[in-house]
């Protein structure tokens, strides 16, 4: 699955590059939604990320590309690898930014683990 996102001021801290939270907060929810459309109805958390480095500041006017990959599937959780790329303004290359490992557990209604339904 891919995801774009444009990088825009309110996305910046005080020195003019994308907080680390907002680019975290993204890579949850594409993923999430890769997840959810990977297994509909499943009621899925994020349980972990397998790291946490950012490679390069991003600046304002910056386009991200998000690559999500299905790379596990366990008896109730789901992982994915997430790779960030960024085009900075006018530039046509694509740099690798971030990538992480990001794993979902699937809950029941009370909360509990339940194995997946692979409909995909």
């Amino acid at each position: 699955m891919e995801n774009y996102k444009l990088v825009l001021p309110g996305d910046l801290n005080q020195n003019g590059y994308l907080y680390g939270g907002n680019l975290l907060k993204w890579i949850d929810e594409y993923t999430w939604i890769a997840a959810t459309l990977d297994y509909p109805g499943s009621s899925f958390v994020t349980v972990a990320l397998d790291k946490v480095t950012f490679k390069k500041g991003v600046n304002k006017g910056s386009i991200l590309k998000f690559d999500i990959e299905k790379t596990h599937v366990g008896k109730t959780s789901v992982q994915y690898l997430v790779k960030v790329f960024c085009q900075n303004n006018c530039n046509t290359d694509l740099e690798l930014i971030f990538s992480t490992h990001i794993t979902f557990v699937n809950l029941d209604k009370d909360g509990r683990k339940q194995n997946l339904r692979d409909i995909s």
